[in-house]
């Protein structure tokens, strides 16, 4: 479900390889949410999101300091962007992802995927290669 495609690419290596590191992190959220042999998934789901936030925070620091290096005009609207992703990963109820695991991966892997997939299509497609 979850993997990088070549139409994803910038071309600016850095953010490539740091966009297909958040693809892996989705994957293993998908295959948890496959894996029927697991009851309790919360402290994995946990993980995943403490994982996703962590490593969200390192890729956009990095991506807006490219974008500074080469004054983009647009870096205002990726860091308000990336403020937004990061907010709603802080807003995630714990409580309510343990009472229903399944739902909360699946939730998590559409507003994931969704997101990743606009952003980079319709923001960092956009930022020039230097």
């Amino acid at each position: 479900m979850f993997e990088m495609k070549e139409e994803y690419k910038t071309g600016i290596k850095k953010i490539d390889v740091e966009h297909e590191k958040l693809f892996e992190i989705g994957e293993r959220a998908y295959q948890l949410l496959k894996d029927k042999y697991i009851n309790d998934k919360f402290d994995k789901i946990v993980t995943i999101i403490g994982e996703l936030r962590e490593y969200t925070v390192h890729h956009f620091a990095e991506e807006e300091a490219y974008m500074e290096s080469i004054n983009y005009k647009r870096l205002f609207t990726q860091k308000m962007d990336h403020i937004g992703f990061i907010k709603k990963i802080d807003e995630v109820n714990f409580n309510e992802i343990d009472k229903n695991q399944d739902e909360a991966i699946m939730g998590l892997l559409t507003f994931l995927n969704d997101w990743l997939v606009n952003h980079i299509l319709e923001k960092d497609l956009l930022i020039p290669v230097k």
